[in-house]
Formats: structure tokens, sequence, C-alpha cells
């Protein structure tokens, strides 16, 4: 059966069906630093199949908005990868790409364009970098005619608010003698107005997303630079004045767009990347609800028997807008059964046992040093899901008969 393929419909009387029509419903997300979300769900199969030979195996790899989104989604959709070329975060050319969904969605992942490795490698300050980028990457989605257009924001090596995006659809920023100036955070505090009158035309009527689960607003204790500001090079000498030169351009902003933003929830992703997509008018979509309805979950779990998900650590953590959780509540939400099958299983885990998952397995049997869990966890993870299968199947026959 091929990636995603569509599971036909049947009966909804689970124990009276045949034996051998077990239907499984793989969808894990990557086990970070070993197994990418269609690894993992390749060897979950693997492991299946050894207990279930005869089992219909569809594969549905996730992501929760950040890294892998992109090849989660073009895995189950056969979605078009467009290649484009960009300005990346340090100001160098480079390609990118974004997808093309058969429904007309373009879905631009922004560390394509300004990805936090990248920048640090780039040998460029934060004060230099912009999401200049993103912006040209959303000016190709127009150029090709696309109505709906999702940024996912998650990986971003830049702090600049979001206005190297909108410069590069036609705001511009002046000083008070009406000169130009750069859309980076080291020239800020000579920003005086912001000129709409150039923006792209083609952006009403457009349905913008950002893709995101942060919640922090634009500024403030919790706001993009004082959280996430310091692992992007922001020094903490620095960061009260950025942020505050932050919240007076974003005020400029405001006005000129005539939208309030800096406040909302998410505003502050991706270095606030989120506050200027909510300027031109973008709402706010949880990353894995939005992978999942792209993927058409809901239509491959209503018709599955069990669904195998996991990840590299299922803690407290994985409850709050994790992949995990996303795929738990949407299966709850059809009665279908949701087994975890994770690296490791840390403290808070029971908290999904709420939102959908039946039970939780660690793929290390036993007490592992992480270099080599990291290397076997393919045939880990195998093995794992194979003894949990075995162990459903038994249940699951046993129930049959019992009601025969």
């Amino acid at each position: 059966m091929g990636m995603g393929e569509e599971i036909p419909a049947r009966a909804q009387e689970r124990p009276s069906m045949a034996r051998n029509a077990v239907r499984l419903l793989v969808a894990p997300d990557s086990f970070k630093g070993s197994l990418t979300a269609d690894e993992a769900a390749r060897a979950m199969a693997e492991g299946a199949r050894r207990a279930c030979p005869s089992a219909h195996v569809t594969l549905l790899p996730v992501a929760d908005g950040g890294e892998g989104t992109l090849d989660a989604i073009a895995a189950s959709t056969g979605a078009r990868a467009v290649w484009v070329e960009v300005t990346s975060s340090g100001g160098h050319r480079k390609k990118a790409y974004f997808l093309a969904l058969p429904d007309g969605t373009a879905v631009i992942e922004c560390a394509q364009a300004v990805g936090l490795p990248e920048a640090m490698a780039s040998g460029q300050d934060v004060w230099h970098r912009a999401t200049w980028g993103v912006g040209e990457m959303i000016r190709h989605a127009l150029d090709l005619g696309h109505r709906r257009i999702a940024v996912t924001l998650g990986g971003s090596g830049t702090n600049d608010a979001g206005l190297g995006m909108l410069s590069a659809l036609g705001v511009q920023l002046v000083d008070d003698a009406g000169e130009p100036v750069p859309p980076v955070p080291a020239a800020m505090h000579r920003i005086a107005r912001a000129d709409v009158a150039g923006l792209d035309a083609r952006l009403r009527g457009v349905e913008l997303l950002a893709v995101c689960d942060v919640e922090n607003p634009l500024c403030g204790p919790q706001g993009a630079t004082r959280v996430f500001g310091p692992q992007k090079g922001v020094d903490a000498a620095d960061v009260e004045r950025l942020d505050g030169e932050i919240a007076r351009v974003a005020e400029i902003c405001e006005r000129a767009m005539g939208r309030l933003a800096a406040s909302l929830a998410g505003a502050g992703a991706a270095g606030g990347l989120g506050f200027a997509l909510y300027l031109l008018g973008a709402r706010r979509l949880s990353g894995i609800d939005f992978v999942l309805d792209a993927t058409q979950f809901d239509e491959h779990v209503r018709s599955a028997d069990l669904v195998l998900t996991g990840e590299g650590r299922t803690d407290e953590q994985t409850a709050y807008g994790k992949a995990v959780a996303g795929v738990a509540r949407r299966a709850q939400s059809h009665g279908v059964p949701v087994f975890c099958i994770s690296g490791s299983i840390g403290p808070g885990a029971e908290a999904l046992y709420d939102q959908g998952v039946t039970a939780l397995f660690s793929i290390t049997p036993g007490p592992m040093d992480l270099g080599e869990a990291l290397a076997n966890a393919p045939l880990l993870l195998r093995s794992a899901v194979e003894n949990a299968m075995r162990a459903w199947r038994a249940g699951r026959e046993g129930w049959v008969r019992s009601n025969e």
C-alpha cells in the first residue's frame, strides 16, 4: 500500500471483522537525531507486519510545523516541490523550496529561507539577519496563482519582527528624512515610518496561515527577543534594548497597516515573523492540526483499527501541541485506539492517556548508551512495534472469539 493511500470504507462493527483484515495507520513524528518521520513510519510498518503479516498498513508520517513538516506533507499528499532562489537571513542568494498542494495551497517553511543552523554558520550576526527570503517565497507563490498560503514558523535564525518579509512584499521602512532603512535589527532605531503604499496588492483576498504552536507575544517577558533571542545570538546585555526597539517599531507598523498584532498569541514565533504575518491578515493554526488536515488524516483514521505513533522522547511537553498529542486527539474523536512507541518515555507522559493514547512503549529494552540507542533506532523500533502488535493481536483475537 502506498504512502497516504486511502483506506476503503468498512463496517463499523470492529469485533465481527475477519481476523486478517486488521487495518493499521502508522503516523509517527521524527525521532530526532536518528530517524525522519518517514523512516520511522517504515520501521514501524515492518515491525507491525512481522506480528500481523496480512495487515493493511497505511503510512502517514507527521510533523508539528517545525523541521520536517514539508517532508511529512509531501510524503502523504503528492504535493509538488517548487524550487526558487531567495535571499538567506545572512543576505546571500540560495535555493529553497515550498510545496504546492493538490488543493492549491502553498506551504512555505520559513526555515528553508532563514533557518537557524545556516544562520549561525553564515558568520552574519543576528543584528544583520532578516526574513527577506520568506517574503520572496510568498511572492513566488503569488506569481503561481496560489490563493491560500501557509507559512510554518519554526527553526528560524532571525529576530527582525518579520520586517524583512514585509519589505520583500513592498512595505518601505524610512527614517525621519524619508530615506530607506534596511529591515534588520541593527537599523531599527532609525525607523520613523512604514510606507505601505507599495504592498503587493495580490495579498488582498489571499488566505494566509501562520502555522505554529508557539503562544509568545512579540514583546515583553515572554516575547520573541527575551525568550528566543539568546539562542540566536542576542547578548544578554542587549536583550532589553532590542525588545524595546521592536516594541516601538511594531507600533509604527500597526498604525500603518491598521491592525493590532503584537500582543496576539504567536506573534513572537520565528523572531516575530508571526507578528508580521498577522499584520497581513494571517490567522494562526496549530502545526499538527495543519499537517493532519493537509494529509487528510481523518479520512484515514476513521477506517483504521489501530494507530501507531511515536517520537524521539515522549514526556510532559508532548501534551502541549506536539505531533503525538495531535494524532491521539484526532484518533480518539473517531474511537480508534493509539499506541505511542517512542525512543524514551519521560515524566508526565501519562497525561497523554487523557488525550487519546491507549498505551505508551519505549523502544529501549533496558539501560542503553544514548549513542547505541540512536545507532540502532530502526532495529529497536521494529522490535518494539512487533512486540506491541503481538500483544494487541492476542487481545483482539481473544475478544473476537469471546463475542462470536
